[in-house]
């Protein structure tokens, strides 16, 4: 079963006395285990689609199925528990909340899971160590650098262990070699663990590493390209 199925998916909302057509009839398909890049320039329509299948936003028109569910059909406590339990989120401004440790933030949406103290702390020490921060449990986000910030948000999002990882614009905010290290480390999350990533980007080291790259332009899908 395909974990996104987007079909004639519109989304228009008013800036002032425009009518901005943010998405224009768009099609796409996520499988399983796929490592997929949405590209395109401002206002192409990346963000918004990738908000969409988060269920962060509500289409216009068309229909939506992420990990078979239709999203219109879901109450507003449905679509938080679908945020919750199936897809986990990576924004490039990190998103760490600042007086907690590496661990309390890693554990937080296990916490909102209602998972047991201790099996909780068990899993995101192993996963912190997954992603190369053994040892900095105990440090918060002031004390370790951007690439370390946004390694413990990458914990956050796999912790729960999701059906699907949404990132936007993951590398953003970091130099070169941090980025191409954060890339080589959800590569390896995708290859060894099967997680699935579905990212908006502008980073050609992003794309370049992408199974599949979903160029959008103007609000449509314009190229759809499978390495």
């Amino acid at each position: 079963m395909s974990i996104v199925h987007v079909s004639d998916l519109h989304r228009e909302y008013q800036q002032g006395a425009v009518t901005v057509k943010a998405l224009r009839g768009v099609d796409l398909t996520i499988e399983p285990g796929e490592f997929t890049a949405l590209m395109g320039p401002s206002g192409s329509g990346k963000t918004t689609l990738l908000n969409m299948i988060g269920a962060l936003d509500r289409p216009t028109s068309g229909k939506l199925l992420v990990d078979g569910k239709d999203l219109a059909s879901l109450s507003s406590s449905q679509l938080s528990d679908l945020r919750l339990h199936r897809l986990g989120f990576i924004f490039q401004s990190y998103n760490l909340i600042p007086v907690l440790s590496a661990l309390e933030n890693a554990e937080f949406v296990l916490q909102l899971q209602g998972m047991a103290r201790d099996e909780r702390r068990k899993r995101v020490r192993e996963t912190l160590a997954q992603v190369g921060l053994a040892g900095m449990e105990d440090r918060r986000p002031g004390e370790l650098s951007g690439g370390q910030q946004q390694r413990v948000a990458v914990a956050r999002a796999i912790a729960g262990k999701p059906a699907l990882v949404l990132a936007d614009e993951p590398t953003a905010n970091l130099d070169s070699a941090t980025a191409q290290g954060l890339i080589e480390l959800m590569e390896k999350l995708n290859h060894e663990h099967g997680i699935t990533f579905l990212f908006a980007t502008h980073d050609p080291r992003v794309m370049e590493a992408a199974h599949r790259v979903v160029r959008m332009v103007d609000g449509k899908v314009a190229e759809d390209l499978r390495k």
